[in-house]
């Protein structure tokens, strides 16, 4: 009897090679993670993908971004596997990408317990060892929830505003920082909400990550009046990697 594949996070079967080589990832903060393990390792990356800063020193080639990926490119890297997420990157590629005979590796990450199980079965099926990084993060970050101590919105857009809501990486990781998410119950995932809504959600603060849009003391706090606003680091808020064990301890 033939040994059952594994699969990737949507079910989609892995006959890659036991020992990975040649990997492209479209995913920024699951490129920090691989280049953590072996970064000659990474042969393709995209534009967004800026940590570490050494991935070309490395001998990675830059593969445009997460959205509009430059296939031909990835094609002629021979990669083993290219590596994308769900949310991150188009199922229009990864079909186009696989129907070329590329093998793909899909990520879909909704939690924190999610991020570190789905990069630990990555990492087996590239046959890499796991991180320490990787086990501090699961040991700090996915134990029982610590109790709310602050509420906030996140927005990730202007013109119009949109936030963080409902099922994603960073809601989970806010409730375990012990900070309430505004719109955790929103039916969507990044719902659009209304500025002056957003100014009287009763927020503690309004956190202005750099990233996907680039919020500046200049450009997000000016348009509240009444919540106060913070400037974060959107690599700490969305990425899940070694960047986990870079925010504080949660409380407890």
């Amino acid at each position: 009897m033939s040994p059952v594949p594994p699969l990737d996070d949507l079910g989609h079967p892995y006959d890659g090679p036991a020992t990975a080589t040649r990997v492209v990832s479209l995913v920024p903060s699951i490129t920090e993670a691989l280049a953590s393990v072996h970064p000659d390792a990474l042969v393709g990356v995209t534009d967004w993908c800026t940590h570490p800063a050494d991935l070309t020193d490395h001998g990675a080639i830059r593969v445009r971004g997460t959205k509009n990926p430059d296939l031909a490119a990835i094609r002629a890297l021979r990669p083993d596997v290219v590596v994308v997420n769900k949310e991150e990157n188009r199922a229009l590629d990864v079909r186009r990408l696989r129907e070329r005979g590329v093998r793909v590796w899909v990520t879909d990450i909704e939690t924190v317990p999610a991020a570190v199980s789905s990069l630990a079965r990555l990492l087996t099926v590239l046959g890499w060892a796991a991180p320490a990084w990787l086990g501090a993060a699961r040991e700090r970050w996915c134990g029982p929830l610590p109790p709310v101590t602050r509420r906030v919105v996140v927005p990730v857009w202007r013109d119009p505003w949109m936030v963080v809501g409902s099922s994603t990486f960073t809601g989970d990781l806010l409730r375990r920082l012990g900070w309430e998410n505004v719109y955790d119950q929103h039916p969507e995932r990044y719902p659009a909400i209304d500025l002056a809504d957003l100014d009287a959600a009763g927020a503690d603060a309004v956190l202005l990550p750099d990233e996907p849009y680039v919020f500046t003391a200049t450009d997000g706090p000016e348009a509240f009046t009444t919540t106060r606003t913070e400037l974060v680091s959107g690599r700490l808020l969305t990425w899940y990697g070694p960047s986990l064990l870079e925010l504080p301890e949660p409380t407890t």
